[in-house]
């Protein structure tokens, strides 16, 4: 799918400040791509479906994870995690992209996977570091994109459970075995 179409699509389900965020996002993930080798057309497109179903309504968010075979647990936790595999399943059943690799990009752009492919960790950092994003943290996080992909992940992943902790919220498991994945995977 080219680009404009692919924009047109999702700009109609987003509003625009998380368009703008989405246009960044597109932005850093073809940039990262380039640096760190994973396909940049792959990247463009799982960057612009990132937040396809970010503005769905819950009911029809649960409905499709029920239906779908989600992980249950996954209704356990905040909501702000559903619209990634949701957005998977929509940008496959109704923007009509098949592709294995964009769409678990998307997937796992909310919580990280152990295992994840160059591709995943593209779009989970750029939906973390596009230029749109101002809290604490994410400078640090920029920089150390510049240098290691899974340094910055990593980073990225200690500050996400460290705000989580900090507001007394749950952390979805599957961050926790990213994080996990991540360090083991840089010790050896």
């Amino acid at each position: 799918m080219e680009r404009e179409k692919a924009l047109k699509l999702v700009k109609e389900q987003l509003t625009e400040h998380r368009y703008q965020h989405t246009l960044g996002v597109m932005e850093t993930a073809i940039s990262l791509a380039g640096r760190y080798g994973a396909d940049e057309k792959k990247a463009e497109l799982a960057a612009i479906f990132h937040d396809y179903a970010k503005f769905r309504p819950k009911e029809e968010m649960k409905q499709i994870i029920n239906e779908q075979g989600f992980p249950k647990d996954l209704l356990e936790y905040n909501a702000e995690l559903w619209h990634a595999p949701v957005g998977a399943y929509l940008t496959e059943t109704e923007a009509g992209i098949t592709d294995r690799e964009i769409l678990d990009a998307i997937r796992c752009h909310t919580s990280g996977r152990p295992g994840m492919s160059i591709l995943e960790k593209v779009i989970y950092l750029a939906d973390y570091i596009e230029p749109g994003r101002h809290f604490p943290g994410v400078d640090e996080v920029r920089e150390l994109a510049k240098e290691s992909l899974d340094k910055a992940l990593i980073k990225s992943i200690q500050n996400t459970i460290l705000f989580l902790l900090k507001k007394n919220q749950m952390v979805y498991p599957e961050t926790f075995h990213t994080y996990n994945d991540l360090i083991k995977n840089q010790e050896a």
